[in-house]
């Protein structure tokens, strides 16, 4: 049984003291032992180090958002994965849509991202999703095939202990639209196949694949009931513990049902 990934992604937002606070009323409530779900979460660079001293030894991880994909060297304004592995990052996000279309990183650029943060041990999750105007062209497949095989380019099967996958359709990002649970759980198991087919059935059975895209405390629990849903990516939600809580509760719920 695949184990759930609540992350929230906590993106440009919070300052080092919000940031404590959140992640200190995070870990009041998620049990040290929490067997069915991973929590993660993923704040801005400059409070990485704050946040894991707050979390260090609890039920919540810490991840970061991005990554460089060269080791530590000459190049001003980025962060090596060994950087992140040498404060206690275990997790890393890479290809989010916001760097995908507003910062214009390419496959190409992602799949350099992914294969250095694997070599160093990072959990990947990788984000895969398309356009409003991509769905409203019946396109959705075949960007989400697009990404996958540029951003997995290379990427053994062995790495797979290693890699989530998060489905977030661009248009349900930061819009209050929302994926309904039988467009969340159609693309996942088009993920799901595809995984089967360039991997194997045993890499797809044990892939996690969370969906992201406005989850809410009010429709997480039909969105994380899907079969092929495993988890959330979260963004704005997860920056109010009175809202990011209920859906970690959720997941929780339907691991121990």
């Amino acid at each position: 049984m695949r184990r759930y990934l609540v992350a929230g992604n906590w993106k440009m937002n919070t300052t080092r003291e919000s940031g404590t606070q959140l992640a200190q009323a995070l870990v009041a409530e998620v049990p040290a032992e929490n067997p069915g779900v991973e929590v993660l979460v993923c704040p801005p660079f400059p409070y990485l180090t704050s946040i894991g001293d707050v979390v260090n030894g609890s039920g919540v991880g810490f991840g970061a958002q991005n990554c460089y994909h060269e080791a530590p060297g000459a190049f001003t304004g980025e962060t090596a994965t060994e950087m992140l592995t040498d404060i206690g990052c275990r997790s890393v996000i890479l290809g989010h849509s916001e760097r995908r279309h507003i910062l214009k990183e390419t496959d190409a650029d992602i799949n350099l991202k992914v294969k250095k943060a694997l070599a160093s041990g990072l959990q990947v999750i990788l984000c895969v999703g398309e356009l409003q105007s991509e769905r409203e062209a019946d396109q959705t497949e075949a960007v989400l095939d697009t990404q996958m095989t540029g951003g997995l380019d290379g990427v053994d099967a062995s790495a797979f202990d290693q890699i989530v996958i998060a489905y977030e359709p661009v248009w349900a990002i930061g819009t209050g639209l929302t994926a309904t649970p039988d467009q969340a759980e159609a693309a996942h198991q088009y993920l799901r196949n595809w995984l089967k087919d360039k991997y194997s059935a045993e890499i797809a059975d044990a892939t996690r694949i969370l969906y992201g895209g406005s989850v809410k405390p009010d429709n997480a629990q039909e969105l994380l009931s899907q079969e092929n849903v495993d988890g959330a990516l979260v963004g704005g939600a997860s920056l109010k513990p009175e809202l990011f809580i209920p859906i970690i509760q959720a997941a929780s719920g339907l691991a121990t049902s």
